[in-house]
């Protein structure tokens, strides 16, 4: 097969079904993929992430000790979200890649081997978090925020169902090339949860934990939604098929390959917030764990685009590495790459220049304007390393697309755990530079895990690029 055979073949829609804009646009040009699947769900991250932020905003009115509280519990959720981020992201790229070798009963079966499994790993996340909440809290210091902590905690857990559906049938849209619908479900959550938060707060007076009651009723109309398109409108790509179900090995494996390494990749971010938590703790105490859980909170929403574009690039790699279109792949990553390192180099300069009226955000109260300067410091410090996430994210995606999810791992808990704890640990304690060497040491553990991860996916491609075409 030439190479203008395989174009044809990829552009061709004769043996799709009618619901295939989608579809034709993972099969379709690399570029246009790119930026067609990218920027709803750019526009989506975003909104989710200022929710978040929003909600730390919210309850950094309450004082430093409530801000504190909502941090020791983030990495704890976090590790529910890693598990339905990596589940969502292993079922979706399956059936990327059956859409691009045009398997679709395989891709149905993928969709709802998915599904079933979603509903498994959420029972086994929620019971033991939910009985053993307090006493963990207990362990890792969380002193006189425990009971909030503990409260805000139990109140999300209810949830866990809801949020697992979520994140996997999200991403199931998003496999095929339906970025469309998953940035609506996903931003309308997150403006509900941005307009209950004062009111569940303030107004019913619930505090800390009318923040978490704001987010469980966004979460279940969001889900809601999602489940109308899949199972009452069914005018997916996908279609489920549970009765007669009949349990395939192959293709379970074939989603925990790329799931479970993206789930451990997810949950060692959670493992290095906890950790994070543990080091700054003894640095700079209670308010030094304020400081970070609001400065992660504007670092984490910078590097939403990159998230935005990795569901892209795992969508357009697969497609592409299912159908053997290899140059098309390298496109692909080549030209999001590009494009990261411009917006988050942009999103840099700007929060530089904007820290100290983000900060005045965090430190309206108050109980937490002690903490002004500090956080003014960390958003300075942080925003250094933005750029570099176009490298790591990105290249992560790539090896998830292809289903190289060891690889992805490999990279991703290289940077957070092999560099960033050592890191902030020495630079903050052995070289007594205190909490503005824990930031650095963030730093440069991403900078120097970005490079490694783009050098990497570049051999793996060429290695691809190698390879011949198979027989017409």
């Amino acid at each position: 097969m030439n190479a203008t055979t395989t174009k044809e073949t990829l552009s061709s829609s004769e043996s799709l079904p009618l619901q295939t804009k989608g579809v034709q646009a993972l099969l379709g040009d690399p570029k246009k993929a790119i930026i067609k699947l990218s920027w709803p769900m750019i526009v989506a991250m975003s909104v989710q992430t200022l929710y978040n932020l929003v909600d730390a905003i919210w309850v950094s009115g309450l004082g430093a000790d409530a801000l504190a509280a909502v941090g020791f519990v983030f990495p704890l959720l976090f590790m529910g979200i890693a598990i339905a981020t990596g589940l969502g992201i292993g079922g979706g790229a399956a059936i990327s890649r059956r859409i691009g070798a045009r398997d679709k009963t395989g891709a149905d079966s993928a969709a709802v081997h998915t599904l079933l499994a979603t509903v498994v790993l959420a029972v086994l996340y929620t019971i033991p978090l939910f009985l053993f909440t307090e006493d963990i809290f207990q362990l890792i210091g969380a002193g006189r925020t425990t009971a909030t902590a503990t409260l805000y905690a139990r109140i999300m857990y209810s949830a866990s169902i809801v949020t697992f559906f979520s994140f996997v049938a999200n991403a199931i849209l998003r496999s095929e090339g339906d970025a469309k619908r998953a940035m609506v479900a996903m931003v309308l959550g997150g403006i509900l949860n941005v307009i209950l938060d004062p009111i569940f707060i303030y107004v019913l007076q619930l505090g800390v934990p009318g923040a978490a009651w704001a987010s469980v009723v966004s979460m279940i109309v969001s889900a809601s939604l999602l489940f109308y398109w899949l199972f009452h409108k069914k005018d997916t790509y996908v279609a489920f098929h549970f009765r007669g179900f009949r349990f395939n090995r192959h293709i379970m494996k074939d989603i925990l390959i790329v799931g479970l390494p993206a789930s451990v990749m997810q949950l060692s971010m959670s493992i290095m917030m906890f950790l994070m938590n543990v080091i700054i703790g003894r640095v700079g105490g209670i308010d030094a764990i304020a400081v970070f859980a609001a400065g992660w909170r504007v670092a984490t929403m910078a590097s939403m685009p990159m998230l935005g574009m990795a569901t892209a690039v795992v969508s357009v790699t697969g497609a592409a590495y299912g159908a053997r279109a290899y140059t098309k792949l390298n496109t692909a990553y080549i030209y999001a790459v590009k494009i990261g390192l411009v917006l988050e180099s942009g999103i840099a300069v700007a929060t530089f220049l904007s820290a100290p009226l983000i900060t005045a955000a965090f430190t309206q109260s108050a109980d937490t304007a002690r903490i002004g300067d500090d956080i003014t410091t960390f958003l300075r410090i942080i925003c250094v390393f933005y750029p570099a996430t176009a490298f790591g994210i990105l290249s992560s995606a790539v090896f998830q697309g292809v289903g190289k999810g060891i690889y992805s791992l490999l990279t991703t808990v290289f940077r957070t755990i092999v560099l960033i704890l050592p890191l902030a640990w020495v630079f903050s304690t052995v070289l007594e530079f205190g909490l503005v060497g824990a930031w650095w040491g963030l730093v440069t553990a991403n900078i120097i895990g970005g490079l490694i991860s783009f050098t990497w996916v570049t051999l793996h491609i060429r290695g691809l690029l190698k390879k011949p075409l198979p027989p017409a």
